[in-house]
């Protein structure tokens, strides 16, 4: 869970993440090198959708403001079987917390604020 936030990264626990975060439900890791909105891709993402069950969506956060990521990137996802859910890091992060007690099955890709 994102228990805060420090400048443009996230806190998670002990741990800071000061240039973008990676959450599974069972890991945070950090994001280094992440694109900008416009030039994300799956590869961007590592195995982040490798995990068992395959998760129902991506939570994106899109920094500090929302933007919408590139439809072919969407589409990428959506063919995995998945749905994409963009809206602001810090939405995204609070989204994360609620959605995660319900026991969702998703993963987040934060970019920094």
């Amino acid at each position: 869970m994102v228990t805060g936030f420090q400048g443009r990264g996230f806190r998670v626990r002990d741990d800071v993440f000061p240039d973008g975060l990676l959450l599974s439900p069972v890991r945070a890791l950090a994001w280094t090198n992440a694109p900008a909105v416009d030039a994300l891709t799956l590869e961007s993402l590592g195995d982040l959708f490798a995990i068992d069950p395959r998760p129902e969506f991506l939570l994106l956060g899109t920094g500090g403001g929302l933007r919408q990521p590139p439809r072919a990137f969407v589409r990428a996802v959506e063919a995995l079987g998945m749905g994409v859910e963009a809206m602001d890091s810090r939405a995204a992060a609070r989204a994360w917390g609620v959605l995660r007690a319900e026991e969702r099955q998703i993963v987040a890709a934060l970019l920094p604020l």
